[in-house]
């Protein structure tokens, strides 16, 4: 049976926290669930990680709807109040359904229409419908929430933009970068993810394995460690490379300079002064409640579907361990930037572009041009976990935004996607003109 669930080439990094697999043997259906530990293990050749592009495969989609929308005839002339709208969103969320996901919930305002929808069912397998007010894993949109906090500490003077690591955390990284740096992704700093999961598995090449390691806890020595394995991709400020872990290192720098958690931070200083009543940055995998489930497909040349339910968010930690609803995540974007949650000097700081390598990226949310006014930009973020996408966007007033959530996707690098996220995203793009 284990000859039918292996994996034919090395694991790779794709979007913002999610590891894709490549294609294996006969098809067979399997649900992972916890079990008893894997012997810990340092894969004998490391992982050949692909260029950052890979990583950013979701917001480069992500823009190309925007795109769309943009060049559609009637965008900015459409009646957004009209029943119309509301059906074809509605329609958009049903085909993504019927086209392989698991889950959908997705938000729109704008000044004239708020509409919110959801289709499928909450975990894989199962029974239960989702709901629009379902929270879901948002994995990287965490990083937006994290970079408001460094951000706080730094308007109440506790660091600068060019505080070092070494000086708030020594030896957690193996190069001495900026807070700069990590939150704008160019300290250089691999992603690290990867390494993690094969520190806690046997054999590398195994699905059932693979699957069974995310439901395992990951401690700072083992984010640490990681850090310090896998090979850094840039020399610090010379380029723009994706990072979960300069994410994590930020995280364990707030709880060190506040003696608080992570979770208390996030609900004090965010959730609850944004108003996102159901957020959570949970530290143990969440099987019971309304959570959409992560479930991921290894394509038709592999093992099947895998429910991630017993999937341990300290994996993703700081960079994407918090789950939210679509009304929570536009509640933060307009919270941020109306200047609610750090003051607006701050605010135009945190929105500029330190990169525009691969997309404009400031510290912790980038940037795409808006589909609606032209010369304009929506700001916000993405997040892939291994069986969830989320996506969230607004424009500078707060007034228009864009939230979205779609558990159930392909995995492997060598497949087409179940489904094609601008079904719906160029609907709620227009939606919002």
């Amino acid at each position: 049976m284990k000859a039918n669930r292996r994996v034919r080439a090395a694991l790779g990094l794709v979007v913002a926290g999610a590891l894709p697999l490549t294609g294996a043997g006969a098809v067979t259906a399997a649900q992972a669930a916890p079990s008893a530990p894997a012997t810990t293990t340092t894969p004998a050749t490391p992982l050949d990680v692909p260029a950052a592009d890979d990583a950013l495969a979701l917001s480069q989609q992500v823009l190309e709807a925007a795109e769309q929308a943009a060049s559609a005839p009637a965008a900015r002339a459409r009646t957004t109040t009209g029943p119309g709208v509301r059906r074809e969103l509605d329609r958009a969320v049903s085909t993504l359904v019927d086209d392989g996901a698991v889950a959908v919930t997705a938000r729109v305002e704008a000044p004239d229409l708020t509409w919110s929808g959801a289709g499928g069912v909450r975990e894989l397998g199962g029974h239960a419908r989702a709901r629009t007010a379902d929270p879901f894993r948002v994995a990287s949109n965490t990083k937006p929430m994290i970079a408001t906090l460094v951000m706080q500490e730094i308007e109440k003077g506790t660091w600068t933009l060019d505080t070092s690591v070494e000086d708030v955390l020594p030896g957690a990284l193996p190069r001495d970068v900026t807070i700069e740096q990590l939150l704008s992704h160019t300290s250089g700093a691999p992603t690290a993810s990867e390494y993690l999961i094969l520190d806690k598995m046997q054999d590398p090449a195994d699905y059932d394995e693979y699957f069974q390691v995310l439901g395992e806890h990951y401690s700072d020595g083992d984010h640490v460690r990681a850090a310090h394995t896998a090979p850094w991709m840039l020399e610090p400020g010379t380029g723009f490379s994706y990072s979960n872990a300069g994410f994590v290192t930020l995280g364990m720098m707030l709880e060190k300079v506040n003696k608080t958690d992570l979770d208390d931070l996030l609900e004090e200083r965010v959730f609850e002064p944004a108003g996102m009543r159901s957020s959570d940055y949970p530290d143990s995998p969440q099987k019971r409640g309304t959570l959409l489930h992560d479930a991921a497909f290894t394509g038709p040349d592999g093992a099947g579907w895998y429910s991630i339910k017993h999937f341990d968010p300290s994996l993703f930690r700081a960079a994407g361990a918090v789950t939210s609803t679509t009304k929570d995540l536009a509640a933060f974007n307009e919270a941020l930037v109306s200047g609610e949650l750090v003051g607006a000097e701050t605010v135009t700081d945190m929105l500029t572009p330190r990169s525009a390598e691969m997309i404009e990226y400031g510290l912790g949310t980038y940037r795409l041009p808006d589909p609606c006014v032209p010369g304009e930009y929506l700001y916000g973020h993405d997040g892939a976990s291994f069986g969830t996408l989320s996506i969230n966007l607004t424009s500078l007033d707060g007034e228009r935004q864009v939230s979205l959530g779609v558990t159930g996707r392909n995995v492997t690098l060598d497949q087409e996607a179940l489904y094609d996220l601008n079904d719906l995203l160029i609907p709620m793009f227009a939606a919002t003109c």
